[in-house]
């Protein structure tokens, strides 16, 4: 099944990449808005949209900040200035996307995906 991405500004494009080639529809910020719009207004344009959002921005994996269950879905790629793992991380999320293809699975929750790992938080 494919799932509708929200892709924040601030990640690299192989990453919208990886996930049209896994069959995924992709939809790019500067696309929909201007790519120095507020964080509020970027979850807002994902909501809008009916995408999840995938950023490396760190301010929405704040919990407090943008509390998952308000949101159809946000992915927080851990890239932590090493572009050469973006494979390792791709790969890591498209086999996790392949075992869960149900939009539902996505909705109310953030994803932070990591090398070694996927953490799910409500």
């Amino acid at each position: 099944m494919s799932l509708k991405f929200f892709i924040d500004q601030c990640v690299p494009a192989s990453i919208g990449k990886f996930l049209q080639d896994s069959g995924h529809e992709v939809l790019i910020l500067k696309d929909y808005i201007p790519i120095e719009a507020p964080d509020q207004i970027v979850i807002a344009k994902a909501q809008e949209l009916g995408a999840i959002l995938v950023s490396l921005n760190g301010d929405f994996a704040d919990i407090v900040a943008y509390p998952p269950a308000n949101y159809r879905g946000i992915i927080s790629v851990q890239l932590r200035n090493h572009p050469e793992i973006i494979p390792l991380l791709m790969q890591r999320l498209v086999d996790y996307l392949s075992n869960y293809g149900d939009v539902g699975h996505y909705q109310g929750k953030l994803f932070i995906v990591e090398v070694n790992r996927i953490r799910m938080r409500n």
